[in-house]
């Protein structure tokens, strides 16, 4: 079975710092392209970060700079490092197995883990 559970959300306030786990098992983890999906409260589900087999990481453009995507293929986790943390980066973030996505492609069906940014 198939399994990624998020971790790591809570709530910070404006430029403050937040490290994400997604913890994987039931594939091959290393040999899969990972990515990052975000929902935003009323909003559709927003491709966040990639990243693929040997490490190399893509980013929306609204995180570029700020977000940086990490994996430990040893421990079948995936990192994603949410710096200078604005409001609008406020959401629901999940990870699943795959590349970009767009709408409601981007479903993952994990639970996700919230990200509140707020002064």
């Amino acid at each position: 079975e198939v399994r990624l559970v998020e971790s790591g959300g809570g709530l910070v306030q404006p430029g403050e710092s937040l490290r994400l786990s997604c913890v994987a098992s039931g594939f091959p983890f290393s040999e899969y392209t990972l990515r990052w999906v975000r929902q935003a409260p009323g909003k559709s589900l927003e491709w966040v970060s990639t990243i693929n087999k040997v490490g190399t990481a893509y980013y929306v453009d609204s995180v570029k700079g700020r977000f940086i995507a990490s994996r430990d293929n040893a421990k079948n986790t995936m990192y994603l490092q949410l710096n200078s943390l604005k409001t609008e980066d406020t959401a629901m973030y999940f990870c699943d197995r795959g590349g970009y996505c767009d709408g409601s492609d981007c479903y993952s069906g994990t639970q996700g883990t919230q990200v509140t940014v707020s002064s």
